[in-house]
């Protein structure tokens, strides 16, 4: 399932992105309609709080709305009317441009204790596992197993 994240949901995009799931974001100030024009040309769920979002003509195709306002009920809810999936492929994409991530040796610059990184082809940006990656999965794990339904 591919997603599309409204800049109100800049969070929870992340969050997707690192249980792996394909997630797009504009950025802040895109146009509604241009909003609903990707979605319906990649193929994407808009996943937004904004109501006016559905008086655009074609919305109610492409638009889930959420009732939720915190990132841990949004979580819940997407979980219900989803399914979501948190433990998909978890830290497989970059949280910051959605590009999956390549294992790489390690380069020159980073501590030497890591043995393995892995590379977003994007932005540049390098991944190691630390204890944050434990801190993370652990919270995945957790809303892996958290009931579904609406808040």
């Amino acid at each position: 399932m591919k997603l599309l994240c409204d800049e109100m949901l800049k969070g929870l995009a992340r969050w997707l992105r690192t249980a792996g799931h394909d997630v797009a974001m504009e950025p802040d100030g895109t146009a509604d309609r241009r909003l609903i024009e990707r979605a319906m040309a990649e193929e994407r769920l808009l996943l937004t709080r904004d109501r006016s979002l559905l008086e655009i003509r074609g919305a109610q195709k492409v638009v889930l709305l959420l009732a939720s306002n915190d990132l841990e009920s949004s979580v819940r809810e997407l979980t219900g009317r989803l399914g979501i999936d948190w433990l998909h492929q978890p830290f497989s994409r970059c949280s910051l441009c959605n590009t999956p991530l390549v294992a790489v040796e390690r380069p020159a610059d980073l501590p030497s204790d890591i043995v393995r990184a892995w590379f977003c082809t994007t932005c540049g940006k390098y991944y190691w596992r630390g204890g944050h990656v434990d801190r993370m999965r652990h919270r995945l794990q957790r809303w892996q197993g958290m009931p579904g339904g609406e808040s």
